[in-house]
């Protein structure tokens, strides 16, 4: 499947929370192109996708390799490497893309510290370039909303130029269940959509997995407050998710 994609791979370096955040206009991107784990790394593989890039990343960065020689492996030993595309970052922030040169143009790649921009198929290169710039300009923010603030940066710069329909966002923090995972598999504005959802998860869903159970303490800690707004239905709680607007 040729997955026609823009998409970040970041870390956060205050919390060291991993994330990736990527829309395309084929249903489904979030279960074949995100790849994250905590305390190893995120990865984005795209283009003529192969999902075993980002499962064999997460191997050879939990190994100790390092991005630039995780993606050196990855792409050597690819016979589909021409059509490929690969955007990743390890738990120290290190970065590495990769665009193969049959990658439908325009495609193309940015990197820094703690960040892997890279898309394909696209309008042109605004869309990589106001990622890019949006993440810099997002310093400070918590990672899972610097990811949404990205995506739409370059949806608004044209982004995938058949048109749009699947958006996702994955971020982990120290845990091994996600601390995000929001995903919309077929809509006419899907960076949109995402938003909307992920307004609704701030409210309603982030105050519980953050005081769900981790492996240093089994039992969790929910606040009275968050098991009151999980026992009304979902229309009554914050953001009222089943209502026609977040007011």
């Amino acid at each position: 499947m040729y997955l026609n994609t823009f998409s970040i791979s970041a870390r956060c370096t205050v919390t060291n929370m991993l994330g990736v955040a990527v829309s395309t206009a084929v249903p489904g991107v979030g279960g074949i192109c995100p790849f994250v784990h905590p305390g190893v790394g995120a990865v984005s593989t795209q283009a003529w996708v192969n999902p075993y890039l980002g499962i064999d990343a997460m191997k050879l960065l939990s190994e100790g390799k390092s991005a630039e020689e995780t993606l050196k492996t990855l792409i050597d030993s690819d016979p589909g490497r021409a059509v490929r595309q690969l955007g990743i970052v390890d738990s120290t922030g290190q970065s590495a893309a990769w665009t193969g040169d049959q990658c439908v143009e325009w495609a193309g790649h940015r990197t820094a510290p703690d960040v892997s921009i890279q898309g394909n198929m696209l309008v042109g290169s605004d869309t990589v370039v106001a990622m890019f710039d949006a993440f810099a300009a997002t310093a400070g923010d918590p990672l899972h909303e610097r990811l949404v603030k990205v995506l739409e940066a370059g949806q608004a710069a044209g982004g995938d130029k058949r048109g749009k329909q699947s958006a996702a966002l994955v971020v982990f923090d120290k845990e091994s269940y996600p601390y995000i995972d929001l995903r919309v598999d077929e809509h006419f504005d899907p960076v949109g959509e995402l938003r909307r959802v992920y307004e609704i998860a701030k409210q309603q869903y982030l105050p519980f997995i953050e005081g769900m159970p981790t492996r240093e303490n089994p039992l969790g800690a929910l606040g009275e407050d968050v098991t009151e707004m999980l026992l009304r239905s979902p229309a009554d709680r914050p953001g009222g998710s089943l209502s026609p607007s977040l007011d």
